[in-house]
C-alpha cells in the first residue's frame, strides 16, 4: 500500500511575550523587539497538522479528518486558544514562547494523541508571513 500524508488545518488565537528572564530589560528590548512588550501581544495562528500512513481498506483514509479535527481540538487548541501562552498554559511553563517552542510544545502533545497514526508534520503560522515547521526529528 501507498504511504499517504494529509493535512487539517485550524486556527486559533493566543497571546504571548518573548522573554528571556536571564537577560536585562534592554537586552530582552534589542534581541526581542516589540515582542517583548511587558503588556503582551497576540497573535491569529494556523496549525497545519499532517498525518502520514496507508489508506484504510473501508473507508480509503489515513485519517478522517474530521476525527483529526477533533484530536487536535481536545488535546491541544482547548487549552492555547484565546489563552496567554506565557500564563496559562502549564506545557510552557519556564520556556520563552517563541514560535520554534511552541511547536515542540505541539509536537509533544500531539504526537502521542494521534497513536496508532503516524504524526508526520506541524506548520505552525504566527503570521502570514511567518512560519516555522517541525517533522519530530
Amino acid at each position: 500500500m501507498p504511504l499517504l500524508t494529509v493535512t487539517r488545518r485550524l486556527t486559533f488565537n493566543a497571546a504571548h511575550r518573548i522573554h528571556n528572564p536571564a537577560l536585562s530589560d534592554d537586552e530582552n528590548a534589542r534581541l526581542f523587539g516589540k515582542c517583548n512588550s511587558p503588556n503582551w501581544h497576540g497573535h491569529n495562528y494556523t496549525l497545519e497538522v499532517s498525518v502520514t500512513g496507508e489508506p484504510d481498506p473501508v473507508s480509503g483514509y489515513v485519517i478522517d479528518l474530521a476525527h483529526l479535527k477533533q484530536i487536535v481540538e481536545r488535546s491541544l487548541l482547548d487549552h492555547v486558544d484565546h489563552h496567554n501562552l506565557n500564563l496559562d498554559v502549564p506545557e510552557m511553563a519556564g520556556t520563552n514562547p517563541t514560535a520554534e517552542n511552541i511547536i515542540l510544545m505541539f509536537w509533544r502533545v500531539l504526537e502521542p494523541a494521534i497513536r496508532p497514526r503516524t504524526l508526520s508534520r506541524l506548520k505552525l503560522w504566527e503570521t502570514e508571513n511567518n512560519h516555522v515547521e517541525y517533522d519530530g526529528r
